[in-house]
């Protein structure tokens, strides 16, 4: 039996202040809490950590994704029978960004969209919720057919120079690259049309909405080459590689990359 090191709050902020997040900066943070290891306090304990070192003038911004609430024919309800693809359209839950769940996006994402002073943004598949000074900036006029583009939460903290944190995951994860999808022109660039259920004049409906495709299968590539390119400072945290890195540079040099290299 392997038993790892304790992680406590005070280790975290020393982290997280090491690898060079300081108080006013806006982050988007993206965390597997399983990777670190034991974290006495879980979820709570390293949103807690993230707060103390960004303060009241900075701002936390996590994705907080519930693509469930898409259409079944996108692949999303695999582990449904295609027979019953209708009856989950006419029924799936309306989203409700005071309790619709995320999914996938991890133990601390799922704490902090529910977290005291926590504002969600209102994409039914793709939110983000946001802490902090530029958090209702952030999470403002989140529409539907611009899910990861310029005027999205996305968009907005690269107008605010932010950064990115990633604690335990690698660039698959790591949403930013998604602007820079929407930047850049490549061979298959194309919209597509999606579905979900939201709430429109106090009635639950299947909103049909067109955005781009989200792509997303070469983002360990391009992290790979980013880190050649440019600093990323990294070191460990329990079990876990944390890594911070400008936002602007890492889309900047994504859009570059896709340009040159994505051919289909």
């Amino acid at each position: 039996m392997i038993i790892m090191k304790t992680v406590i709050k005070s280790n975290i902020v020393d982290a997280l202040k090491e690898v060079g997040l300081q108080s006013g900066d806006s982050v988007m943070v993206h965390t597997s809490l399983g990777k670190i290891g034991y974290v006495c306090g879980g979820a709570q304990t390293v949103i807690e950590a993230l707060i103390e070192v960004v303060g009241q003038n900075g701002t936390i911004i996590m994705p907080t994704q519930s693509w469930k609430n898409l259409d079944p024919e996108t692949g999303v309800h695999w582990d449904a029978d295609e027979a019953d693809w209708d009856i989950i359209r006419k029924n799936w839950p309306a989203y409700d960004k005071s309790i619709t769940p995320t999914n996938t996006m991890g133990a601390v994402a799922e704490m902090f969209r529910s977290w005291p002073g926590a504002i969600r943004s209102d994409h039914p598949a793709r939110s983000v919720a946001a802490w902090g000074k530029n958090a209702e900036y952030l999470t403002a006029d989140h529409v539907l057919s611009d899910i990861f583009g310029n005027t999205s939460p996305l968009g907005k903290l690269y107008e605010l120079d932010g950064k990115v944190l990633m604690i335990g995951v690698d660039y698959d994860k790591n949403t930013s690259i998604h602007l820079a999808d929407v930047r850049a022109e490549y061979p298959g660039k194309h919209n597509c049309i999606e579905h979900s259920a939201i709430m429109e004049n106090g009635e639950r409906v299947w909103k049909e909405y067109e955005t781009l495709f989200v792509d997303g299968e070469d983002f360990i590539d391009i992290g790979s080459a980013f880190e050649k390119a440019y600093a990323v400072n990294s070191l460990k945290l329990g079990e876990a590689e944390i890594k911070l890195m400008k936002q602007r540079e890492l889309v900047d040099f994504a859009v570059e990359w896709i340009e040159n290299n994505r051919k289909r």
